[in-house]
C-alpha cells in the first residue's frame, strides 16, 4: 500500500486552535468576567466577537506581544458588549494562553508523530507564553517560530517564508515539510500561497461556523484532512 505521507520528512504546526484547545481557553477565561457583568452573550457569540477583533488588533500592531494583543481584544470585546474593561481583566486575559488546556489527543500524538518527522512550531504567539503551553504538549519540537520572533501574525507571508527558510538549518527543503493546522484563514491560505502542503486538522467538524477564526478570504483546500491529531497519526502509520 502506497504511503502518502513517505515524501515529507518534518510537520510543521499551528498550535492555538490545533493542538491547544485555545476556544475553551478564550471562553474559561472570559467566562468570570461575562458572569460579573450578568452578560446575555453566548459561547458562540463571544468567539465570533475575540475573533473580529483579533484579527484587527494583529493587522494594526504587528509586532505587538500575544498578551498586549489580548488584553486590547478583551478592551474592544468589552466596548462591543457593554461593560467596561479593568487593566487588571485585561492583563489577566493576555497572560491566560498557559492556562488554555491542551486536546486530549494532542501529547499523545505528537510523541508518535515524534518518531517519524521533525516537529516545528509555527506559532502565533510570543516566546514566554509559547513556553507555557509547550509543557502540555509532551515533546521538544525541533525549531519554535513565533509572531515574537517573526514581527508579524499569520496569515502574513512573512512568517511562512521565515518557516520555509528555516527548512535550511534541518536540511530540509519546502517539499519535505507538511503544514498541519485547524485554521484556513490563519494557516492553509497562506502555507498553500507559499507552496507548501498540508493537512487540516479540523477540530470542529461538530459545529457550524468558524468560532474565533475569520472565514477564509478565498477558497483552499488542504491535502487531506482529519478530525483530530489522533486521526492524522494513525494515517500517518505511526
Amino acid at each position: 500500500m502506497t504511503d502518502p505521507f513517505a515524501p515529507f520528512r518534518a510537520l510543521s504546526f499551528d498550535c492555538y486552535g490545533t493542538l491547544i484547545d485555545w476556544e475553551t481557553g478564550i471562553t474559561q477565561a472570559l467566562d468570570p468576567w461575562v458572569r460579573r457583568h450578568d452578560l446575555d452573550v453566548s459561547h458562540d457569540q463571544l468567539l465570533a466577537c475575540f475573533s473580529t477583533h483579533e484579527t484587527a488588533v494583529q493587522t494594526e500592531q504587528p509586532t505587538a506581544r500575544y498578551p498586549e494583543v489580548l488584553a486590547e481584544v478583551m478592551r474592544r470585546v468589552g466596548e462591543d458588549l457593554g461593560p467596561a474593561v479593568t487593566v487588571d481583566e485585561a492583563e489577566s486575559f493576555g497572560a491566560s494562553v498557559g492556562d488554555w488546556p491542551a486536546f486530549d489527543d494532542t501529547a499523545g500524538a505528537l510523541a508518535r508523530l515524534r518518531t517519524r518527522f521533525a516537529l516545528i512550531i509555527l506559532s502565533n504567539v510570543d516566546r514566554t507564553s509559547f513556553a507555557r503551553s509547550n509543557r502540555r504538549l509532551g515533546v521538544d519540537f525541533d525549531r519554535i517560530i513565533t509572531a515574537e520572533d517573526v514581527g508579524s501574525y499569520k496569515p502574513s507571508a512573512r512568517n511562512f517564508d521565515v518557516l520555509i527558510n528555516e527548512l535550511e538549518t534541518l536540511d530540509l527543503t519546502p517539499p519535505q515539510l507538511l503544514h498541519v493546522a485547524e485554521s484556513l484563514y490563519h494557516d492553509h491560505q497562506p502555507a498553500k500561497h507559499a507552496g507548501l502542503s498540508s493537512v487540516w486538522i479540523h477540530r470542529r467538524h461538530a459545529v457550524e461556523g468558524f468560532g474565533a477564526t475569520p472565514e477564509p478570504t478565498a477558497d483552499v483546500q488542504p491535502d487531506w484532512r482529519f478530525s483530530s491529531m489522533a486521526e492524522f497519526a494513525d494515517a500517518a502509520g505511526v
